[in-house]
């Protein structure tokens, strides 16, 4: 499908919280980076699933729990599709994004049969840019076991300094961990190029997707990477649910994470055997309406085509930067060359929480606050910023909004 503009204000329709109101407002929604909004599809997909459909998965052998079984290893071929994994069982459910990534940070420091576990003194790489969820799982372990974190820095444009990446690996790094895309600065990282340097070294990496599955076309495969997590959230998908892709070559060697049903072939109080992945990740009964919500949201995104997502959300930013030409005051976080549809900025003095307040009266969402990134507040030196997100609803009327507020917003600081 060719990127049509236009059809982009009839999506706006599918989704009920667009005609919402905001103190009384017209909701001019700007904060798709935390949690994007929901479309019918999605919604109704659930709602009949819960009214019409609803039974425990891969127990029951009467129909409907059958064809819930099957609608949920449905969704796992679905992400499959969507990502470009070889396999489905390289598809793991989980809760949301943190717990892809304390999965890996707890089963990697759990070690295996063909993999030895972290010890103190190994390394894990990340970057200055990374959100919270991809920094305390590897604190933790430095306190615990006594890991090393390496942190590559940005540059004034909120780029990774590649040379600086290169220069870390060693015989003790033991994992690369990196987000696709920056929620704060909008940057897309090279992550096949981060992923050839890594593997070079024989040294796996976790990519945090969160901020990059709802607006880039994806191919795991051809990124070359070992580990890939998201949410659905972001994805116009429901909360409570999200994804981890493990490469095969790692799928085998994991220990399970966490144990319970489903999970296993036999259990007695002298041994347990475990079910084939993904099952063996999957302990307990899952979020099953969400999964279902999931499939619902890709399929929907799918649709449009996630080249047309990506150049409808670059359309928006263009016209965001060429109207802040006219508003000096305002200071951009993050001008890489690559970016998503994001822009993070302070003005002037005022400060981010009264500019979102001020905001938020006019009927505009916004996010203002450290962001889950206070090492990247910390790097350009500012305590928050206001961020603005855009996502498939969106469209230049609310951008125009948004910049007549934020005249207000300098007139009555001034």
């Amino acid at each position: 499908m060719i990127y049509d503009a236009a059809s982009f204000s009839t999506y706006r329709h599918d989704f009920p919280m667009m005609a919402a109101t905001n103190r009384g407002k017209p909701l001019v929604f700007l904060d798709s980076a935390a949690s994007a909004q929901k479309p019918l599809a999605v919604i109704n997909a659930m709602q009949q699933f819960y009214s019409q459909q609803y039974a425990n998965i891969h127990r029951g052998i009467y129909e409907i729990s059958e064809s819930a079984s099957h609608q949920f290893e449905q969704t796992r071929e679905t992400v499959r599709q969507f990502i470009g994994a070889k396999k489905a069982e390289e598809i793991i459910f989980v809760s949301g994004t943190t717990a892809g990534i304390n999965f890996i940070a707890n089963t990697l420091s759990l070690g295996s049969d063909n993999r030895q576990a972290f010890k103190a003194g190994d390394e894990v790489i990340l970057t200055e840019m990374e959100h919270h969820a991809n920094i305390v799982p590897w604190y933790l372990l430095a306190k615990r076991i006594g890991i090393r974190l390496r942190v590559v820095p940005i540059n004034d444009e909120g780029e990774l300094d590649l040379a600086v990446y290169q220069s870390f690996f060693n015989d003790k790094t033991k994992l690369v961990a990196v987000s696709h895309v920056s929620n704060v600065l909008g940057t897309i990282n090279p992550i096949k190029t981060m992923a050839e340097m890594a593997h070079h070294h024989n040294v796996p990496i976790l990519v945090d997707g969160a901020q990059a599955a709802p607006h880039l076309p994806l191919n795991v495969t051809q990124l070359d990477v070992d580990f890939y997590t998201f949410s659905a959230h972001k994805l116009y998908g429901p909360t409570g649910i999200g994804v981890l892709y493990i490469n095969e070559r790692f799928l085998h060697d994991l220990p399970p994470y966490q144990g319970g049903g489903n999970m296993i072939r036999t259990v007695s109080f002298d041994e347990v055997t475990f079910a084939k992945p993904p099952h063996c990740f999957e302990a307990g009964t899952p979020s099953i309406a969400s999964v279902i919500g999931l499939h619902a949201a890709i399929n929907y995104l799918s649709t449009i085509g996630m080249d047309n997502v990506r150049a409808h959300e670059l359309e928006l930013l263009d016209y965001a930067e060429t109207q802040l030409k006219s508003h000096p005051e305002i200071t951009i976080y993050g001008r890489a060359k690559e970016k998503v549809g994001l822009l993070s900025f302070t003005l002037g003095a005022v400060h981010p929480h009264d500019i979102g307040t001020i905001l938020d009266h006019a009927g505009i969402a916004v996010r203002a606050g450290h962001h889950c990134a206070m090492p990247l507040m910390e790097r350009f030196k500012v305590p928050a910023m206001v961020r603005i997100a855009f996502g498939i609803y969106n469209n230049t009327a609310d951008i125009d909004h948004f910049f007549q507020a934020c005249e207000s917003i300098k007139g009555m600081f001034q």
